[in-house]
């Protein structure tokens, strides 16, 4: 079992919380190994939280934390005990508008910061939202990294911790085992991304399907591209068949199964999936094997090799599929 660990700083953000805490929730309703547990931190106190118990968290002293929206929350002050396949999760948290040092020093207590530097020192993942990024830069943890955070608070973060490299206009940002994510709603992507890391891309993409949001692209990773950038639609039984196709890309995959599966005669799955996402079935799975191939090719595979690894018998009609396409795209490696 993955714990997901938020952190939670008087003024928190209820949808810097709630969003990621929403996907890896519903990625433990659909049973993917993940508990989710909320420590509160108040930056005057020493961050052993409570009776400094630890284990798992469940204990200990509660405490109030008050968030930007005005709704109470109460969590234990106590650290659980991690292990390196758990991550820990800061939230962001309000900020004084336009303040030159927002948002105000110190971000967590000298013990939480000291707990996220010794997590990720044990081999754990941190990831922050928003102002989140503050609270790890404060850690350390990003000297000599590139990180992002909201658009109005990447100046004051270059301006206080000129070691850390501020990249702008991404949604998230991944530099080992740190990643921060920009403003609000982006604690989502980050949430989606870590689960696409960890489980695949079409995990991520059902729990995105589930909680209806569309799973966004950045920049920063192109490999999750084919499965994400059609899923923006509210049909279930092209859904149904995504994932399926999603799962066993490389396989020959007869319109009739994917029909069946989806619940809908094969005249309605072709014309309910080119209608949702511009595509046929058949152009659906090529482009997912079309774009794992030059993924493996840029990894120094050869061209047999990898149309092997994505189900084509030879480089040949790898070939002709990415001259059909028009060629490759721009930066994509040779066939």
């Amino acid at each position: 079992m993955h714990r997901i660990a938020f952190l939670l700083v008087p003024g928190v953000h209820l949808l810097d919380l709630a969003g990621p805490a929403q996907v890896f929730s519903t990625a433990a309703r659909d049973g993917l190994p993940y508990r989710l547990t909320y420590i509160a931190d108040h930056p005057a106190g020493d961050g052993s939280g409570g009776d400094g118990s630890g284990g798992d968290g469940s204990g200990g002293e509660l405490c109030d934390v008050a968030t930007a929206q005005g709704v109470a929350l109460r969590a234990p002050a106590a650290w659980p005990d991690l292990t390196p396949d758990d991550v820990v999760v800061v939230p962001g948290w309000r900020w004084a508008a336009g303040a030159a040092d927002a948002p105000h020093a110190p971000p967590v207590s000298p013990g939480a910061a000291r707990r996220l530097a010794a997590h990720h020192a044990a081999g754990g993942l941190v990831a922050s939202v928003c102002s989140g990024a503050f609270a790890l830069a404060h850690a350390g943890l990003l000297d000599g990294r590139r990180c992002t955070t909201h658009h109005e608070l990447q100046d004051a973060l270059t301006r206080r911790h000129p070691r850390a490299t501020v990249v702008r206009d991404v949604l998230y940002v991944t530099d080992g085992r740190v990643v921060t994510s920009a403003g609000i709603a982006s604690g989502i992507d980050l949430a989606l991304h870590l689960l696409a890391a960890r489980h695949g891309p079409g995990a991520a993409a059902r729990v995105a399907r589930t909680m209806v949001v569309y799973a966004r692209r950045n920049g920063d990773e192109p490999q999750a591209g084919v499965m994400f950038r059609h899923r923006g639609h509210l049909s279930d039984a092209v859904h149904r068949a995504q994932d399926i196709i999603d799962a066993t890309y490389t396989r020959p995959l007869p319109l009739a199964d994917l029909a069946a599966a989806a619940g809908v005669s094969e005249r309605t799955l072709t014309r309910r999936f080119t209608a949702a996402t511009g595509l046929t079935p058949l152009r659906y799975q090529q482009e997912l094997r079309l774009e794992r191939a030059g993924h493996l090719i840029g990894q120094g595979a050869t061209a047999d090799a990898a149309a092997r690894a994505v189900g084509f018998t030879d480089a040949r009609m790898l070939r002709r599929l990415r001259a059909r396409a028009g060629g490759a795209a721009a930066g994509a490696p040779p066939v």
